[in-house]
């Protein structure tokens, strides 16, 4: 398996409820699953390919982002985009001080994938229909 690390990137704020909204989706228009040359070469997957993202809690499907800015054995992803479903795969455990969910150490599984599951197809059609605030009347 694979080391899942999730996070936040600038133009975006945690899920993106309110940043989703705005042209900051510009800079980040999707969740992207980072990975490096080397593991990317082991699974068969090129950059820009969809993968399923999967642990014992769940599994989602990405676009792969071949990248050195990940260690090898270690994915990387955001979570601001509710279509990508990114934290089903973390677990509901949670460290015994904070409370703070592990967010930063899923063991996962990527592999190629034809394209974004049903779910996630049908998503993206209603919350387009949504996301965009309306530009102030004049």
């Amino acid at each position: 398996p694979l080391l899942l690390t999730t996070g936040r990137i600038l133009s975006q704020y945690n899920v993106g409820a309110q940043t989703r909204r705005t042209e900051n989706t510009v800079w980040h228009g999707e969740d992207r699953l980072e990975i490096h040359p080397h593991d990317a070469e082991q699974r068969g997957v090129c950059d820009g390919d969809f993968v399923r993202l999967s642990s014992r809690s769940g599994e989602t499907t990405l676009r792969a982002l071949i990248t050195e800015r990940v260690a090898p054995g270690v994915v990387y992803t955001t979570f601001h985009h509710p279509g990508t479903q990114a934290n089903v795969v973390t677990t509901d455990n949670s460290d015994w001080a904070t409370n703070c969910p592990e967010y930063k150490v899923t063991a996962v599984q990527v592999m190629p994938s034809n394209g974004p599951s049903a779910w996630q197809e049908d998503y993206a059609g209603r919350s387009d229909k949504a996301r965009r605030i309306l530009p102030a009347a004049e």
